[in-house]
This record gives structure tokens, C-alpha cells and sequence, in this order.
């Protein structure tokens, strides 16, 4: 059962009483459509997404991967995909819309629920793969263009320099430390590993 409160609904246990803490979790993915809901009971995770629903046994949860997946609007978003044996999967992400300007961080609850995911994964015996960061060929697609960014803005750094473009050496210096700043961050969070169900990767969590 889901329980309204506000803008989304919470989950409820099967006898009617409120759900322990970071058993449940809701966010809205677009302001058209209702929140996508999770809810952790004692065996299974249950999830209702874009009219969809879905009971899985912890057990037939076959991956979890984390991720820091920022946007312009909200440079604080992680992303959980959560894989089932059958192939399926569904997303949780750590931001939710209210309005069209919007984007709002759900940072505790988030992080309560993906916790008490794992822990709940852990006591059920769970052989599902723990995979943080993205995937091996997309981080190292990503770290390769972010070679070839450092050493061209060197080069024009260089020219900058020797001619006497004083202002733009400093617009370059600037425009270096404040994309080393977001795109370093994207890439240190993003380094693809494997984890263990007591050792969530801090870098991965809000």
C-alpha cells in the first residue's frame, strides 16, 4: 500500500502501520505523470513506476549501480539503476520536479533508502552485482575528451602567454579551474568499481 502525504505518497507496510524510516521512497521524474514509488518490505522491493508495477524478491535482484548523474538544473543528482534477473530495471534518482523551474534534492531520503536497500539485500542473501561509477568504455570515453580539452586549453594558455593576451590568459585560467571543478568531480565520483552491501561508496550518496 502507498500512503499520500504532500506532493508524493509513502509506502505502507502490509498490516496498515507507517513504514521504518528509509523504506520508502517517491520522486517525480517530470511534472507530467504521478512519482515513481519504492517501497522495501521484509522479502522483496515494490515499485510503482509510470503505471507500472512490480514485486521483486531481493533475491531475484540481479545488479544495483550508482551514479553521479548531474544536470544543469541540479548539479547534486546520483542515480540508482536497479537490475532484475529478468532483465528489467528501474531508476531512482535523488532529485524530484515541483515546478517548471525546480528540481528539488531529496538528499536524506535518498540516501536512507539506498542504505536500507542494501542492508535489506545483505539480510536476504543477496548475490546481486554492486557496481558504482559508469561503465568502464563510457568513463574512459569520457576521461579520454577531457585529455584532449586539458591539452588544448594548454595550448591556447601557451599562445596566450607569448603574445601578451593577458585577459584572455586570465579568462582561460578561470574558465579551466571552473571546468576542472565540475567535470574533475563527474569523473573522480564516476570511476567504475565494485563495492561491498556494508560499504556503499560515500562519493556515490548525497
Amino acid at each position: 500500500m502507498f500512503l499520500r502525504t504532500g506532493n508524493i505518497e509513502l509506502a505502507e507496510t502490509t498490516d496498515g502501520t507507517a513504514a521504518e524510516p528509509g523504506a520508502s521512497y517517491a520522486y517525480k521524474a517530470s511534472l507530467i505523470g504521478s512519482a515513481h514509488r519504492f517501497a522495501l518490505t521484509e522479502d522483496r522491493l515494490v515499485w510503482h513506476v509510470a503505471g507500472r508495477s512490480g514485486l521483486w524478491p531481493y533475491t531475484d535482484i540481479a545488479a544495483v549501480r550508482l551514479s553521479y548523474r548531474p544536470i544543469s538544473m541540479q548539479p547534486r543528482r546520483f542515480r540508482a539503476d536497479i537490475d532484475h534477473v529478468s532483465g528489467a530495471r528501474v531508476r531512482v534518482l535523488s532529485t524530484t520536479w515541483q515546478t517548471v523551474t525546480l528540481m528539488k534534492p531529496q538528499d536524506n531520503d535518498y540516501r536512507a533508502f539506498l542504505i536500507a536497500l542494501h542492508r535489506r539485500l545483505e539480510e536476504a542473501g543477496s548475490k546481486a552485482a554492486l557496481v558504482g561509477g559508469l561503465r568502464p568504455g563510457l568513463y574512459h570515453a569520457a576521461v579520454a575528451v577531457l585529455a584532449i580539452v586539458a591539452v588544448s586549453m594548454s595550448g591556447l594558455l601557451i599562445r596566450a602567454l607569448v603574445t601578451g593576451e593577458w585577459a584572455g590568459a586570465l579568462f582561460l585560467v578561470g574558465f579551466a579551474a571552473l571546468f576542472g571543478w565540475q567535470i574533475g568531480g563527474f569523473i573522480r565520483r564516476n570511476r567504475p568499481r565494485r563495492y561491498r552491501f556494508d560499504e556503499v561508496p560515500e562519493e556515490l550518496l548525497p
